[in-house]
């Protein structure tokens, strides 16, 4: 039989085709490819975490690097709102003491005539920058921040959250390689053997390697299982409170009142 022209047509486009040989890439190509591909992928994830770096000889500012971390937690993650009744009446103190200072300064006196008004003034200035040093010495002591009260239902293992704003302390004495963080409530008069609060203590250097570089998210993650284990009712023993007298001494003039509290390893 004769093959149809159908037939004949397709051996013609077929025996028309043209095979390409692979061409094998060069290394180069091949590098910019698998550049192009983590770019993407970064793009994706979002950018790169910078992570910051402090000097561990800086005592003061290492300290300022971990309450900032710790207080952002509690703001951030924990989802608290920072009371700041305490820090309104110190902007106060401080605001009367610069209006005596401005009046001192400005006022259109001659000199002989305006020494009462400049002793006054400068009396008012000193006693109220010592009634501000009494403050930050004696009422806010070790503290960074104190939170309101909690809504209801975000801790029903601990009611009080809901009545009372929590206070945090953290403790660095100079010197010394242990940072102390203190949660506790924000009560009045509360002796010492009743008092809920929960303590954990960590090595500096479980956050900070030897060039400084800050682990971040390592402090945070310690932080948050602190506040669950306040949140869930599981206090620390009374007996073990800290007393603020002996800290106070600790971070003012560096003295080591205590022994080097024991690290709980981690399971």
């Amino acid at each position: 039989p004769q093959p149809s022209k159908r037939t004949d047509m397709a051996k013609k486009k077929k025996s028309s085709t043209v095979t390409a040989e692979a061409v094998p890439a060069s290394e180069s190509e091949v590098q910019k490819a698998q550049e192009a591909d983590e770019d993407e992928e970064e793009s994706d994830d979002g950018s790169e975490i910078e992570l910051l770096q402090v000097d561990v000889g800086d005592v003061v500012k290492l300290k300022q690097v971990l309450d900032e971390t710790v207080a952002g937690t509690f703001l951030d993650t924990c989802k608290m709102a920072e009371d700041h009744a305490i820090d309104n009446i110190k902007l106060t103190i401080m605001a009367v003491a610069c209006a005596f200072a401005m009046v001192a300064q400005f006022a259109p006196l001659p000199f002989p005539d305006s020494r009462p008004v400049l002793g006054g003034c400068c009396a008012a200035y000193f006693l109220l920058s010592g009634i501000l040093q009494i403050v930050t010495t004696f009422w806010d002591k070790d503290c960074i921040m104190v939170t309101k009260p909690v809504e209801k239902g975000v801790a029903p293992k601990n009611l009080d959250m809901e009545k009372y704003g929590l206070r945090i302390r953290t403790i660095l004495p100079r010197f010394s390689e242990y940072y102390t963080v203190i949660m506790e409530f924000q009560k009045k008069h509360e002796p010492d053997e009743k008092r809920k609060f929960v303590k954990e203590t960590w090595s500096v250097g479980q956050f900070f390697d030897v060039e400084g570089m800050f682990d971040e998210f390592g402090l945070m993650d310690e932080v948050e299982d602190l506040y669950e284990r306040f949140a869930d009712g599981k206090f620390d023993d009374p007996k073990d409170y800290a007393d603020d007298n002996k800290d106070l001494v600790e971070v003012i003039f560096g003295i080591n009142m205590s022994s080097p509290p024991e690290l709980k390893p981690k399971a």
